[in-house]
């Protein structure tokens, strides 16, 4: 059985690396013991803003069996995004978009390479009953990411890698079969609060994020107008933010991403360029065509672009 095991382990390690996942890591599919009291804290104290839906299916969060009945073992997968330059550091003054944001919207591009996993899994072990998640579903992805030991969920709140620092997306599988699991590793944040000083509105207290006060939640997921009270401390982002990521340590270790589908889209130099001042809905729909940045809508992105103007 063991030897089994430790055979299918290796089959989904080395499926991850052909399929271009920077690292994998696997857990036993097991409740969250340590994260329910804590989940509970943040909700109760309104952390999490107007994103009601982090309210719901809180067992299912917490316990992966409840997601998917029989899961035996969570696969736990990081993919590199991490751009060859950064688009927003070229023009002093310049209008922000997150890193994440520049190309093809993550979730098509890392969905079909998990449904392509699950598929390779299939001929090469049997048939086998499971899930694909890329932040799609009420999964605690840093928290899996952790146990698995593919890094520590640092200050900030994201999951930090030793290697290559926090520029990743995550995604998991929650399959029916048993895996070698991999176990944790430790923090290493020490004593560095650089995150925690560099984020203009006070957001992260350690190991704690209050969404409320987040610049990525303000631009992105709050869809009523901006709080006045943010008006000087949005530091240009009109999507997003990487302030706390930019500044970590470990991001010095981080290296550019090797899929072209993350490469931005032509025109968004061109909005870069020109301060934005150019953005039309026929423009909008042109460059952020199958992109992220389309969550927020063209009203979105505009309401963000004159919060940043008039202030």
């Amino acid at each position: 059985m063991e030897h089994r095991n430790s055979h299918n382990t290796k089959i989904v390690k080395e499926t991850a690396k052909s399929l271009g996942f920077d690292f994998c890591g696997i857990s036993k599919a097991e409740k969250l013991d340590k994260e329910e009291p804590r989940l509970e804290a943040w909700l109760k104290n309104g952390a999490h803003g107007k994103m009601s839906y982090m309210e719901n299916h809180f067992d299912k969060r917490l316990d992966p069996t409840k997601l998917v009945p029989g899961a035996k073992s969570v696969v736990s997968l990081l993919y590199n995004y991490y751009p060859a330059q950064d688009l927003s550091d070229q023009k002093p003054g310049n209008h922000k978009l997150a890193k994440y944001a520049y190309g093809k919207d993550y979730h098509f591009v890392i969905k079909d390479k998990l449904k392509e996993f699950m598929t390779i899994l299939q001929s090469e072990i049997g048939h086998i009953e499971g899930r694909v998640f890329v932040d799609s579903a009420p999964v605690m992805e840093r928290q899996w990411a952790e146990k698995s030991g593919l890094g520590w969920v640092g200050k900030n709140t994201l999951l930090i890698n030793k290697e290559q620092g926090s520029f990743f997306f995550l995604a998991e599988l929650i399959i029916d079969l048993d895996l070698t699991s991999d176990g944790p590793i430790k923090d290493y944040c020490g004593t560095c609060t650089r995150c925690i000083n560099a984020c203009p509105t006070d957001a992260i207290t350690p190991y704690e994020l209050d969404a409320k006060k987040c610049i990525s939640y303000l631009t992105i997921e709050l869809k009523e107008e901006l709080p006045q009270e943010f008006k000087s401390q949005m530091e240009g982002w009109a999507f997003g933010c990487d302030i706390c990521q930019d500044v970590c340590p470990w991001n010095r270790f981080s290296k550019r991403h090797r899929e072209e589908n993350f490469d931005p889209n032509p025109g968004l130099q061109e909005l870069f360029n020109n301060n934005w001042e150019d953005l039309t809905k026929e423009v909008f729909n042109k460059v952020f065509k199958g992109s992220a940045v389309k969550r927020t809508k063209f009203e979105g992105l505009k309401r963000n672009l004159e919060f940043l103007r008039n202030n």
